[in-house]
C-alpha cells in the first residue's frame, strides 16, 4: 500500500479468501447503508464494537461517519454487491498527530481480512496527513481485533485498564509492515486466481455448432487436452457440440462454473458477463477482440460487482499442464507441453511462438496466460502464481505496458530470487510503441523506464523471441552462475576476442588463470596453445584434449562459468560436431591423464557457441544430470 492510494475516490482490493471489494471513503448518502449495517450486528458483535448492546448506537455511529467533513477525520467502508460489509476510522480530534481508530466487521465475514484491508488504506490516509500513530481501546476480551493489531507489522504496544486495553500502534512504515502487506496481497492475489488456472467446472459460451468458430476451437482444446473437470458448453441451439454436453444459458448450467471462456460477439460480452456474475461464475476468459469503451467499461464493471477475476479480451486464452487438470483453454493449433516454464504474454502470436519454442527445446510449459488488453488480470499477477505453484522454476514474459511498474518491481524482484525471470523488451521505438497501442489497447512504457525497470528487478531482458528462448534453454539446462567471474575456452583467436568483448560488456569479469592452473592446462593442450582467458586451444586441439581443458577449468575455484566458443575446423581428427559432442560425454569418464573419475553433474554452467550456425547456444549436461 503506497501514500497514493487515496488519489482514486474508490479502488478495488482482494480479501484474504480471494473476494473482491470495493474499498471508499464513506458519502452522506451512504447513511440508510450504514445504519443498516449496525442494525444487523448481533448483540454480541455490538457489546464488541461498542463495548454496550444498545441499538441506539447504529443511528450514533452512522450519523457521525456520514455527517460533515472535518479536519482529522476520516472513514473508510468496505463494500461488495453494493453491501457495506466493514467500516473503519480515525479521528485526530483536529489536533495532534494521534488519530483513535475504530473497525466494525459484519457478522459472519470475520477472519477474511475484511478488517485488516480496511486498516492497512487508513494508515495510508493517515500517514499522508501527518499522522504517526493509531490509538484504540477495546475490550479485554475481543481477541479478534487484538490479533488484527498484532498481525499488522506495524509496533504495537499494549496498556490493559481493568476490562480494557489500550493499544497503540506506530505508523512508521517499516520493512517488516511493508513485507506483511505485501505478503497479504500476495496471498489473497493467489488464491483469487484459483477459479482461473485450477477450475473445477469450466463453460465455453459461444461455441459454434459449426467449425471456424473460436469458441468451439476453444472447446476443441479442454475436451482433446483432456481436462479433467466438468466441461460445458453454453449455446441456446444446441443439445451436445463435439461431445460436450450443451445448455441455452450460464444460469441453465447444472452446476456453477469457476471459469467461463466467453466466445461471444463483442456486443454481447457485457451482458453475457452480467450473467455469469449473477450465476456466481469466479473467473472470465474473454477471448473476444473489439470492444469499444463503452463495453470495455461494462465488462470490467461486472467483473468488479461480481468479484471475477479477468483474463484478457482480446487473447489467445490460458493453459495449465498439471497432469491432475490438463487445462488447455486456448485456441492454438497443438497442446503445450507439460514443463516448468511459467509463460505470460500480452500477443497471442507471440504465446504461440513461445509454446512452440518451449516444447521443442524439451523445457515445457507449467502454466500458459494469453493477457490480451490486460483488464485485470497482468504479468504481477502470473509472477505470484506461479512463485507458489511449486511446479515452475522459470518464468518468460511478454508485456508491451506495465499498469503498476512499481508494483510490478516489488514482486519482480522477490520472484527472481527463486527463480530466472526473462523478457522480451518489447516497444523499445516510437514505432514500436505506437504498433503496442493499437495492438493492446495500452501505451508501451517507455524504453527507459523499461530498462531500469528490468535492471531494477533482477530480470534478464532479451531483444527477441530466439533469444529468449535461446536464453530460456540455458538456464532450464544448467546451474545458475555463483558470480560474474567467467573463463573463454577457444579453438580459434578471433572468437575468443570477440567473446571476450561480449562478456566484458555485459559486466562479467574474465580473471587471468593462476600460474598452477597455466601449468594444468599446457599439460593437456596441443603445442602452440596460448593460456590466458580467453584460452586458446588452437584449431589442432582435440575432442579428448578439449574436454580435458574444460574439465580443469570447471574444477578450478576461480571462475564461475565456462563459454567455450567454436568453429569447425580439418586440422583436427574432430569436426565442430564432434568437440561440441565430447562436452557432453559423462563426467564419469577419466581424463586424459588417468586420475580419478569427476563424477556427476557438472557443477557451474557451461556454454558452448558454434559461431557458424543461426541457432548459436548449444545445450550441455543439465545440473540433474541429463541432456537436453
Amino acid at each position: 500500500m503506497t501514500d497514493d492510494t487515496f488519489s482514486r475516490p474508490a479502488v478495488h482490493a482482494l480479501l484474504a479468501d480471494g473476494t473482491t471489494v470495493c474499498i471508499r471513503p464513506v458519502e452522506r448518502a451512504d447513511h440508510e447503508q450504514l445504519q443498516g449495517f449496525y442494525e444487523e450486528m448481533s448483540p454480541e458483535n455490538l457489546r464488541l464494537r461498542f463495548f454496550a448492546a444498545s441499538r441506539r448506537s447504529a443511528g450514533l455511529a452512522a450519523d457521525r461517519a456520514c455527517g460533515p467533513p472535518r479536519p482529522g477525520y476520516r472513514a473508510l467502508l468496505a463494500e461488495t454487491l453494493g453491501r457495506v460489509i466493514g467500516l473503519a476510522e480515525y479521528d485526530t480530534g483536529g489536533t495532534g498527530d494521534t488519530a483513535d481508530i475504530s473497525i466494525a466487521v459484519a457478522d459472519g465475514l470475520h477472519h477474511r481480512g475484511v478488517g485488516t484491508l480496511l486498516v492497512e488504506h487508513l494508515v495510508s490516509a493517515a500517514r499522508a496527513e501527518g499522522i504517526t500513530a493509531f490509538t484504540a481501546d477495546a475490550l479485554s476480551e475481543n481477541n479478534e481485533v487484538l490479533r488484527l493489531f498484532a498481525d499488522l507489522g506495524l509496533r504495537t504496544a499494549r496498556r490493559f485498564e481493568g476490562p480494557e486495553v489500550r493499544c497503540t500502534i506506530e505508523l512508521d512504515q517499516s520493512d517488516t509492515y511493508l513485507t506483511a502487506v505485501e505478503e497479504r496481497g500476495r496471498a489473497a492475489d493467489v488464491v483469487s486466481l484459483k477459479p482461473l488456472l485450477r477450475p473445477e467446472v469450466v463453460a465455453v459460451v459461444g461455441a459454434g455448432r459449426k467449425p471456424g468458430s473460436v469458441g468451439r476451437a476453444v472447446l476443441h482444446q479442454l475436451h482433446s487436452g483432456g481436462y479433467t473437470g466438468r466441461l460445458f458448453a453454453v449455446n441456446p441451439a444446441a443439445h451436445s457440440i463435439l461431445g460436450v454436453p450443451s445448455h441455452p444459458s450460464v444460469s441453465a448450467l447444472p452446476k456453477t462454473p469457476d471459469l467461463a471462456v466467453l466466445a461471444v460477439p463483442a456486443a454481447a460480452v457485457p451482458e453475457t458477463a452480467e450473467e455469469c456474475g449473477k450465476a456466481g461464475v469466479r473467473a472470465l476468459l474473454v477471448v473476444t477482440a473489439g470492444l469499444d469503451a463503452d463495453q470495455a467499461q461494462a465488462l470490467l464493471a461486472a467483473c468488479r460487482s461480481y468479484g471475477m477475476r479477468l483474463v484478457g479480451p482480446n487473447c489467445l486464452g490460458i493453459s495449465n499442464t498439471d497432469p491432475q487438470l490438463h487445462l488447455d483453454a486456448t485456441f492454438a493449433a497443438g497442446h503445450p507441453r507439460p514443463g516448468s516454464a511459467g509463460v505470460a504474454v500480452q500477443s497471442g502470436g507471440i504465446g504461440i511462438a513461445l509454446l512452440d519454442g518451449l516444447s521443442r527445446l524439451g523445457i515445457g510449459v507449467s502454466s500458459f496466460a494469453s493477457l490480451g488488453d490486460k483488464y485485470d488480470v497482468s504479468g504481477n499477477d502470473m509472477l505470484q502464481w506461479w512463485e507458489s505453484d511449486g511446479r515452475t522454476d522459470l518464468a518468460l514474459l511478454h508485456l508491451e505496458s506495465f499498469g503498476s511498474p512499481r508494483a510490478f518491481s516489488r514482486t519482480a524482484r522477490r520472484v527472481t530470487r527463486r527463480m530466472p525471470v526473462l523478457t522480451v523488451d518489447a516497444g523499445r521505438t516510437d514505432a514500436g510503441r505506437r504498433a503496442a497501442a493499437s495492438h493492446t489497447a495500452a501505451a508501451a512504457t517507455r524504453t527507459m523506464t523499461r530498462g531500469a525497470l528490468f535492471t531494477q528487478a533482477g530480470i534478464t531482458a532479451t531483444r527477441s523471441v530466439g533469444e529468449l528462448l535461446e536464453a530460456a534453454a540455458l538456464l532450464h539446462s544448467q546451474p545458475l552462475p555463483a558470480g560474474p567471474r567467467v573463463a573463454i575456452v577457444t579453438n580459434a583467436g578471433g572468437a575468443g576476442v570477440l567473446s571476450a568483448d561480449a562478456c566484458a560488456e555485459a559486466g562479467l569479469q574474465l580473471p587471468a588463470p593462476t600460474p598452477e592452473l597455466i601449468d594444468d592446462l599446457l599439460a593437456v593442450l596441443p603445442e602452440g596453445a596460448a593460456v590466458g582467458n580467453p584460452v586458446d586451444a588452437t584449431a589442432a586441439v582435440t575432442e579428448e584434449q578439449l574436454t580435458d581443458c574444460v574439465d580443469r577449468i570447471m574444477r578450478y575455484g576461480g571462475v564461475d562459468a565456462v563459454l567455450v566458443a567454436l568453429v569447425p575446423t580439418a586440422v583436427a581428427a574432430a569436426t565442430g560436431d564432434d568437440l561440441v559432442g565430447a562436452l557432453t560425454l559423462p563426467q564419469s569418464r577419466m581424463n586424459s591423464t588417468g586420475g580419478t573419475p569427476i563424477p556427476g553433474p557438472r557443477p557451474k554452467p557451461i556454454a558452448a557457441v558454434r559461431l557458424e550456425q543461426a541457432l548459436p547456444i548449444e545445450l550441455l549436461p543439465a545440473a540433474d544430470g541429463g541432456t537436453l
